[in-house]
C-alpha cells in the first residue's frame, strides 16, 4: 500500500504539490487525474523515490521511499519521456535492468517483444513515440514488481496497442501481487481499466473515490416542469454542481443517488425527467469547475 501524507513540493515560487493526501490499496489500478501543471509527474517521481518531498511523508509499504533501495527496487517508474541509453537496442535496456531488478524476466520479455512485434536488435532511437512507450510498458511489466508508475503511458499508443496493454496488465493483476498507478489526460481510458481515481487539481487533491461509487454519487438530469414555482422548488431540494436552461429545459448535473435524486423530481410531477450517468470526463470537468477551472476558457 502506498500512503501520501500532506506531501508538498515547491520548486522556486511554484508549488508543484500542495498538501497531497492519499491512500492507494495494493492490487487495485489507480488513476490519477488532473488539469496540466496539477502535479501528477511530480507526485509519481517523489513516491518512486526520484524526488524528496520538502515535507509530508510518502511510505511503501510502511517504508519511507526516499534513498531506500530495497523500497525502490519494488518500484517501476515509466516517466512521460522515458530515457533510453545512446544507441542502446532493446535487449541492452533489458540487460540493463536485468541487473538492478532481481526478478527481471528475460525470457518473458523476449517473447512478449516477439508479440508486439518490436525488435529486440534494433536501435531504440529509432523508434516511433508509440513503439517506445510499448517498450516502456514490456519492461515495466517483465521487472517483475510490485508497483509500476506510468506516466501518460498510453499517449502515443494506437487504439489497438491501447487495448493491448491494458490486457498485458489485466493478466497481471489476476497472476500475481501487481498495483499500477496511472497518470493520464486521457480520461476514457481511465474508465476503462481503474477502479480508483484521485483527481488533482492546483498541487491538490481534489478527491479521492472508487470509480463505481464516483458514477453512482453524481448524474446528469434533463428536466421540465409544468411552471416555474415547481421548478424553482424541486431545484431547491439538489445539491446542485452546474445548471443550465435551454427553453423550458433544464440540463442539470448534481450529486446523489438515482433513486434520491428521481424522488424529489417526481415529487412535483414533472413533464419530462430523465437521469443519465457520466462519464470519468464529465465528472472531472464538473468538479474542477466548481473549485473555478473553467474548462470554456480552454474553448477556442
Amino acid at each position: 500500500m502506498i500512503t501520501a501524507a500532506n506531501v508538498k513540493k515547491h520548486f522556486g515560487e511554484i508549488a508543484a504539490v500542495n498538501d497531497v493526501t492519499v491512500t492507494i490499496r495494493n492490487g487495485e489500478v489507480f488513476g490519477l487525474i488532473g488539469t496540466n501543471g496539477a502535479g501528477k509527474s511530480t507526485f509519481l517521481r517523489m513516491a518512486s523515490g526520484v524526488l524528496k518531498a520538502d515535507s509530508g511523508t510518502i511510505l511503501v509499504d510502511d517504508r519511507p521511499v526516499y534513498e531506500n533501495p530495497k523500497v525502490k527496487a519494488d518500484i517501476f517508474y515509466i516517466s512521460d519521456d522515458q530515457y533510453f541509453l545512446p544507441n542502446a537496442t532493446p535487449k541492452d535496456i533489458a540487460g540493463f535492468y536485468r541487473d538492478y531488478y532481481v526478478s527481471f524476466d528475460m525470457v518473458r520479455f523476449e517473447d512478449m517483444l516477439g508479440s508486439f512485434q518490436l525488435d529486440p536488435d534494433r536501435k531504440i532511437n529509432t523508434f516511433s513515440k508509440g513503439m517506445k512507450k510499448q517498450l516502456s510498458v514490456l519492461l515495466g511489466i517483465c521487472a517483475n514488481t510490485r508497483y509500476l508508475f506510468c506516466d501518460e503511458t498510453f499517449d502515443g499508443l494506437d487504439p489497438v496497442m491501447r487495448q493491448a496493454v491494458k490486457s498485458v496488465f489485466a493478466g497481471e493483476l489476476a497472476g500475481r501481487d501487481f498495483t499500477p498507478v496511472i497518470a493520464s489526460h486521457n480520461l476514457r481510458e481511465l474508465e476503462d481499466i481503474c477502479d480508483c481515481v484521485g483527481i488533482l487539481h492546483q498541487g491538490g487533491v481534489l478527491m479521492q473515490k472508487d470509480l463505481e461509487e464516483m458514477k453512482l454519487n453524481i448524474h446528469n438530469i434533463q428536466c421540465v416542469f409544468q411552471n416555474t414555482q415547481e421548478e424553482q422548488a424541486a431545484l431547491g431540494l439538489l445539491e446542485i454542481v452546474k445548471a443550465e436552461r435551454r427553453g423550458t429545459l433544464n440540463i442539470i448535473t448534481a450529486r446523489g443517488s438515482e433513486r434520491e435524486i428521481m424522488g424529489k423530481i417526481n415529487s412535483f410531477s414533472p413533464v419530462f425527467a430523465e437521469i443519465l450517468p457520466l462519464t470519468l470526463e464529465e465528472i472531472f470537468i464538473s468538479e474542477t469547475e466548481v473549485v473555478g477551472y473553467d474548462i470554456k476558457k480552454l474553448i477556442f
